[in-house]
């Protein structure tokens, strides 16, 4: 049954129908009552954290039908654009920001793809690094609070998710931080060009992006202090979204808000069905000791943690190829948290390591998910593409390996 469910996968059934059928048939075949699959998803709806889910899924869908990209770009390249190799630099750090708010890289090279792409071809900077500079820093901010697959993965794995946001900081700022100095190493090959254009003034620029910038320091000010709980935050980042952007600066018309809600919750039906089916799914292979059974197995050819790393690195970056990055969580994290934990390995550097691995895999060639939206949104060639990201993702591997040997890495700002 497991390979129908790999042959409808194949043939483009949606995953959320190949997982719940396979869900429901494996519990049909040892006789227990289907409504086990309902019982399981209304527990799933009683989870807290899963009411932030959607609110910071719209707030990231009203952003990006926004002019808040272009602001947020001109005032970071006001900002950052004195630096060698400023405007390469002001790419990484917006489409890191952007992707933490939105939780989804592919959304982030269509919305400002359009905008820094053209820009870093004026400022002359060499066609193969800019496709490679967008391309992989579409992901970079998957590692920020508000992100969605932080979220996601403290549900799944039941860790508390303001220790995710913490254990984040560190490695997001490590991966920033090794490609921004590779920007800069990188100017003198570039025939000096990359200099601004055109500079504005930094203040009228501050004034009008003032409404945006300030939501990531109020969420994660707001819920380390206490003062408002995580799906507070999300229904107050939604609310004051929804107030800028259409009362406020009156960029998205009213009419619009119909189609916005409807593309994103659309997803979100999708995720939440996975969600529930596969949770049963899991509840099933624990039933069939097939989780013991991997592990015995893995014990048998893997006699320590470090081994265990370097082995479940490489599947998690042939899995972030493959499958899009809430799939694979919902999907492998209940198989790989039980591993884990047997070779003591701490769940919160477990999960910052997961979504290292999807970060990268969604640039790894050949069939890295944004290596086909860049080609698709840039007009260019896979195999270009594929060439342009190597020097990038080689970075980004070196950092993985940093962030999976060096725990205090992730574990430092979660410790009392």
């Amino acid at each position: 049954m497991n390979l129908v469910a790999i042959a409808l996968a194949g043939l483009g059934t949606p995953l959320f129908i190949v997982v719940s059928f396979l869900s429901l048939y494996s519990f049909y075949s040892i006789d227990i009552d289907l409504t086990v699959l309902f019982i399981e998803m209304y527990r799933l709806a009683e989870t807290p954290s899963l009411t932030a889910i959607p609110f910071f899924t719209f707030s990231g869908f009203l952003l990006a039908h926004s002019n808040a990209p272009n602001r947020l770009v001109a005032l970071s390249y006001s900002l950052l654009g004195w630096l060698p190799g400023g405007l390469a630099i002001v790419a990484l750090f917006i489409c890191a920001l952007f992707t933490a708010l939105t939780g989804a890289s592919g959304v982030t090279i269509i919305a400002l793809g359009g905008l820094l792409y053209p820009s870093l071809k004026t400022a002359q900077y060499d066609e193969h690094f800019s496709l490679g500079l967008l391309t992989t820093s579409g992901s970079l901010g998957l590692l920020f609070p508000p992100s969605l697959p932080l979220i996601l993965y403290g549900i799944i794995a039941s860790v508390p998710i303001d220790q995710l946001f913490l254990a984040g900081l560190i490695p997001g700022l490590l991966l920033l931080l090794v490609l921004s100095l590779y920007t800069i190493l990188k100017m003198p090959a570039q025939k000096e060009a990359c200099r601004p254009v055109k500079k504005q003034p930094i203040w009228p620029l501050v004034r009008d992006s003032i409404w945006e910038i300030g939501i990531p320091f109020i969420l994660v000010g707001g819920i380390f202090s206490g003062l408002i709980a995580l799906s507070e935050g999300a229904i107050l980042c939604t609310v004051y979204l929804l107030f800028v952007e259409v009362v406020l600066k009156k960029e998205i018309p009213l009419r619009a808000l119909p189609d916005i809600i409807v593309k994103s919750m659309g997803i979100l039906g999708a995720i939440y069905i996975i969600l529930g089916s596969s949770m049963a799914y899991t509840n099933y292979l624990i039933d069939q000791q097939i989780p013991n059974a991997l592990l015995s197995f893995i014990q048998l050819h893997i006699d320590s943690k470090w081994a265990l790393l370097i082995a479940l690195n490489l599947f998690l970056l042939a899995v972030g190829c493959l499958i899009d990055m809430f799939s694979a969580l919902i999907l492998v994290v209940p198989l790989v948290l039980p591993l884990a934990q047997a070779y003591d390995i701490n769940p919160i550097h477990l999960g910052i390591i997961f979504l290292t691995n999807l970060e990268i895999g969604y640039s790894t060639p050949p069939i890295g998910l944004n290596l086909f939206i860049a080609s698709l949104r840039f007009k260019s060639p896979i195999i270009l593409l594929y060439r342009a990201s190597i020097p990038f993702l080689a970075l980004l591997f070196v950092c993985l390996l940093l962030i999976t040997y060096i725990p205090a890495l992730s574990l430092v700002l979660t410790t009392p």
